[in-house]
């Protein structure tokens, strides 16, 4: 492809709101401009490199035997009535209404409309199991669109999804989707991490994220220093700890804490440390008061409690509930003398060996309490947000945390969104079942922006050879010379002709403009023809070690040959 004809409009300033890396050299090598606050048009060399990343991503679903087809972006609203996120989804929803006045939506994803169609297309489980995906562009209203194409109202994505009438079929589908996954993003370039997370308003049980690390992440990735264990931090666990053999708590008895609002306050006047004291949270589920019992330094984590308390909601109690239920204030809550209230209390606690809390008295602590002796537990369970270096779950190394940009989930729908459209398939006794169901999402915009987060310097992007818009970029240095414009265009055919995606600068700009663009925009390798054309001997630049070379033309194609086949 010639430079001199090329929509590719670098800059050397960039808006002052692109905040990310990748939004930044996106917008100045020329692969985007925005048109809408989160929406952007995406120029030639941001679709060939988009159009690689999609070719990786059908070999590897083709091999596992999923089935590419195209779904309309326009959804009847009765769909997403019937699977109750018309209204979930809120505001993020793109809604529309058609000249009849029918309320449609622009598709954010399909589980309503895939779901409806195999309702439709397949009645028994000896088509089953079956695995679709697309590659289409996706509507959110984000409210905050912000770091390019990290987050829009408008991207590309593929989505997959699988029909199944047993749950061991279901599994081995989401596993092999799981390895596909593991070598999309391998192939792409990407350093990443499969992380357990939370499904969130897709519904289903088991889910996990891929991470890609980044210090622009919007996301917190756990993961153990010794092994493979990871996870969000919504959702990442600690090993339990092992309760004492004997605990020895002493005689139970009052302690006077004048305006101790917080663990900390508490702890001071008591003399003890902060992970001494329990803290109690008053909660509502369901208009239920429940209380949540953890050690002084930990916070809880709403979206694990959720899980482990099999809840959809969740809010902690106003001052006025917390005196009804308790007879005291905040900060001065405990568990001693409560029968009639649950109690949920986190695993740390069983290994406390001083333990103070509220005595249910404003500005009153108990001191010396003892778990069964002075208060009851309904359950323990996971209510912690983990901290840096706690012990893995796995029991191998400790927890680190890193910065991740979700590029990618796997999903077990399970019987959410066919029980909710009535899709149902007779099975082998000819009973009607409803469809088990995966999902399967790939940012295909997102991880552009993710690669190009991992992989740039202070010069421009870096790009890994398999998702480069093009192979080579091929400079001639001064078009105006004759021998110089000769072997460049004796090269650019040259280099086509092994099968190589060139971008032939061929425009009449000074060498150091070419130079700076060819670092900005970053192909893997840079050759420039300058003062030594008559020699046919060119300069050969490797972009992501530095590493420059002077080759004559056969030295070059044998040269190219090895490194792109390395």
């Amino acid at each position: 492809m010639r430079q001199s004809t090329y929509l590719a409009p670098t800059m050397r300033d960039v808006p002052a709101d692109a905040d990310a890396i990748s939004h930044k050299l996106m917008l100045r090598a020329g692969m985007m401009r925005q048109i809408a606050s989160g929406v952007y048009a995406y120029l030639p060399l941001a679709k060939r490199s988009m159009a690689k990343i999609e070719t990786i991503i059908r070999e590897e679903l083709d091999a596992i035997g999923a089935q590419e087809l195209t779904l309309p972006a326009l959804h009847p609203a009765e769909l997403w009535q019937q699977s109750g996120r018309w209204e979930a989804m809120g505001d993020e929803l793109v809604r529309l209404k058609d000249r009849h006045n029918r309320d449609f939506a622009l598709g954010p994803t399909h589980e309503e409309v895939i779901t409806s169609l195999i309702k439709d297309g397949i009645a028994s489980y000896k088509k089953l199991p079956l695995n679709v995906y697309q590659i289409q562009t996706k509507f959110r209203d984000e409210r905050r669109p912000r770091f390019g194409l990290l987050r829009g109202r408008e991207f590309i994505m593929k989505d997959a999804y699988s029909f199944h009438d047993t749950e061991e079929s279901l599994n081995e589908t989401y596993w092999a989707m799981h390895k596909a996954y593991s070598r999309i993003f391998t192939r792409v370039g990407l350093t990443f991490r499969p992380v357990i997370a939370d499904s969130g308003a897709m519904g289903g049980k088991d889910t996990h994220e891929f991470m890609a690390l980044a210090s622009v992440g919007e996301d917190t990735v756990a993961y153990s220093d010794q092994s493979d264990y990871a996870a969000n931090l919504e959702m990442a666990s600690s090993a339990r700890p092992t309760p004492p053999a004997s605990q020895t708590h002493g005689q139970l008895e009052k302690q006077a804490t004048p305006d101790a609002k917080t663990v900390n306050d508490a702890a001071e006047q008591l003399g003890l440390e902060a992970d001494d004291i329990l803290k109690a949270l008053v909660v509502v589920i369901a208009e239920e008061v429940n209380l949540l019992l953890l050690r002084g330094n930990d916070e809880l984590n709403e979206v694990k409690a959720l899980h482990e308390l099999g809840a959809t909601s969740l809010r902690m109690a106003t001052e006025e509930e917390v005196l009804q239920a308790f007879g005291a204030t905040p900060g001065s809550i405990g568990p001693v003398g409560v029968s009639d209230i649950p109690i949920y209390a986190d695993y740390r606690i069983q290994a406390m060996d001083k333990i103070a809390c509220g005595a249910n008295e404003t500005g009153v602590h108990y001191v010396h309490v003892g778990p069964g002796r002075d208060y009851q537990v309904t359950a323990y369970k996971d209510l912690r947000t983990v901290q840096a270096g706690d012990p893995s779950p796995d029991g191998q190394g400790t927890l680190q945390f890193a910065e991740g940009i979700e590029i990618g989930q796997v999903f077990k729908l399970g019987t959410r969104y066919s029980e909710s459209l009535d899709a149902k398939f007779l099975d082998a006794n000819g009973k009607a079942q409803p469809f088990l169901m995966g999902c399967y999402g790939i940012g295909v915009s997102r991880t552009i922006a993710a690669v190009i987060e991992q992989h740039h310097d202070e010069n421009g992007i870096v790009w890994p050879n398999e998702v480069a818009p093009f192979h080579v970029h091929l400079l001639a240095l001064n078009v105006k010379n004759d021998e110089q414009k000769a072997l460049s265009e004796k090269l650019y055919e040259l280099i086509r002709s092994k099968g190589m995606d060139v971008l032939y600068d061929d425009r009449p700009e000074r060498a150091g403009v070419k130079f700076k663009d060819s670092d900005l925009i970053g192909l893997p390798v840079r050759i420039a023809v300058g003062k030594r054309a008559a020699e046919e001997i060119v300069e050969v630049k490797v972009r992501k070690t530095g590493e420059q070379l002077e080759l004559t033309v056969p030295e070059l194609a044998s040269w190219l040959s090895e490194f792109f086949t390395k």
